[in-house]
């Protein structure tokens, strides 16, 4: 099979034109009509003389055009950035890495706009904005072949990893297909089924989603975001939080899921028990953006593993640290026009610290987020994913301060609607969790930390608030 995303795109319009590709808000199209449609942004995008090697800054939430100006890209070989709404401070830093000033504004763009100052505005106003509105109005016959990108790259996505500078990933389309076969192997997904969009594209879980329905042949489904339970309606598989699944079974409705693929916390085996009356299959993994997505991955069971790794994958644990290589592993890290390979032995070492137990993988957490207390290790997601198993918790992050005792000991940061009672949480950590590993205090996240569409908030921004307004509690130093 070609590992073009693009060509993927033609064989589907060639093999079985009529059949449904993308669905979005009451509306679908074929695969013939997606073919032309990004036909005609391609020409829009080459009417604006953005060409081959070129970078395109994709600054949007998930939606039709954003998906078609990321295949357009593909057809031209431009390379599309996708990034997530931001003040514009930090997406200047971004564009400075890409080396490009060609920016889209995209749904949610006005995060980019709000409290600019006037030297922002002036470099904002210097930018080159790509306009894509002339593209859905008419129909182009043009014979120019596909291009690949000079250095065969098909992505994008920035990543902070464990520092505060922004690293840009990047991946080509062999890659992310290897990504997507290698976990279709082990969870079924069929040209007959039918996946909910419901990460964001910027995340590479949500650009996970669209290699692996441009690799099937299947339906992508396109939601508002406004709500999960609608955006659902003919989705066969999604991927969720815990939280998520959890509130759509407690409303008690019959929901059409087959497959689930949940992330971001400890999963309670009592949610898949309750899914799989409901004919749904759980499933988790661990993976990074490096990896193109999921590295390891299995059907929830209640153990702590992660499972095993899926095909395509390397992966081994030297000295606590784990290690990932194999057919998914990005290119480099770009840099105005540049890669830098992430490894030059073959093995890229995460800086997540693991173990093998009863034949699968065991993360034990990342080595920046373990702290001593009381002469005692304790991993900040060992706390998380306890806390994290309360349904009205989306997600915390723990973070050590500076003790006079101790040493250091650890405070929660809580993402949800509304503070619960200390109580309430430590009668969830008894008999969990030992007691030298309890928060000695609980904070709710500001909204606006709260990433939307099932997304965590960056750590390194999550500790930035808290010292920034908690002026009493101080770093642990190193």
């Amino acid at each position: 099979m070609d590992y073009s995303l693009y060509r993927l795109v033609k064989k589907w319009a060639s093999d079985r034109p009529e059949d449904i590709a993308l669905s979005s808000v009451g509306s679908s199209i074929s695969w013939a009509q997606l073919d032309d449609a990004v036909h005609n942004m391609s020409q829009c995008l080459r009417e604006q003389d953005i060409s081959r090697g070129d970078v395109i800054a994709a600054v949007s939430k998930n939606s039709v055009e954003l998906l078609l100006l990321y295949l357009a890209c593909l057809n031209i070989g431009a390379l599309c950035a996708l990034l997530a709404p931001q003040p514009f401070t930090r997406l200047e830093a971004k564009l400075k890495v890409l080396g490009t000033d060609k920016v889209w504004l995209g749904k949610g763009h006005g995060k980019v706009l709000e409290n600019m100052t006037s030297q922002q505005k002036s470099v904002f106003s210097s930018l080159c904005s790509v306009d894509l509105s002339t593209s859905f109005f008419r129909h182009i016959d043009w014979g120019e072949e596909y291009q690949d990108h000079p250095l065969d790259l098909a992505s994008i996505v920035f990543t902070s990893g464990s520092t505060a500078e922004p690293k840009a990933v990047a991946h080509s389309a062999a890659q992310h297909i290897a990504s997507a076969d290698g976990l279709l192997q082990k969870l079924r997904f069929t040209q007959t089924d039918s996946w909910l969009l419901s990460l964001p594209m910027y995340h590479v879980s949500g650009l996970a989603i669209v290699w692996r329905w441009l690799f099937t042949g299947a339906k992508l489904i396109i939601g508002e975001g406004k709500d999960l339970q609608a955006d659902l309606q003919g989705a066969t598989h999604a991927s969720l939080v815990p939280t998520q699944l959890q509130r759509l079974l407690e409303k008690g409705v019959k929901l059409p899921l087959t497959h689930v693929l949940l992330g971001g916390a400890r999963i309670p085996v009592s949610l898949a028990q309750e899914a799989r009356q409901q004919g749904i299959e759980t499933w988790l993994g661990y993976g990074m953006t490096e990896s193109a997505s999921t590295v390891t991955a299995k059907q929830v069971d209640g153990k702590e593993g992660v499972g095993d790794i899926l095909p395509n994958r390397d992966l081994k644990v030297d000295g606590k640290y784990i290690y990932i290589g194999g057919k998914t592993l990005a290119s480099g890290y770009y840099k105005q026009g540049k890669l830098t390979p992430l490894t030059q032995n073959g093995w890229f070492n995460t800086r997540d610290l693991g173990d093998w137990q009863d034949g699968e993988l065991k993360i034990l957490g990342r080595e920046d987020n373990l702290f001593v207390s009381g002469g005692e290790n304790i991993h900040c997601e060992s706390i998380e994913r306890v806390l994290n198993e309360l349904s009205d918790i989306r997600y915390s992050v723990v973070i050590p301060v500076a003790d006079s005792e101790f040493g250091a000991r650890p405070v929660a940061v809580l993402a949800c609607e509304r503070m619960p009672e200390k109580l309430y949480l430590e009668n969830h950590l008894a008999g969990k969790l030992e007691k030298y590993k309890w928060p000695i205090a609980y904070y709710l996240m500001p909204d606006e930390l709260m990433a939307s569409e099932g997304i965590k908030a960056p750590r390194q921004a999550v500790n930035q608030w808290f010292f920034d307004n908690h002026r009493y509690f101080s770093r642990v130093k190193a």
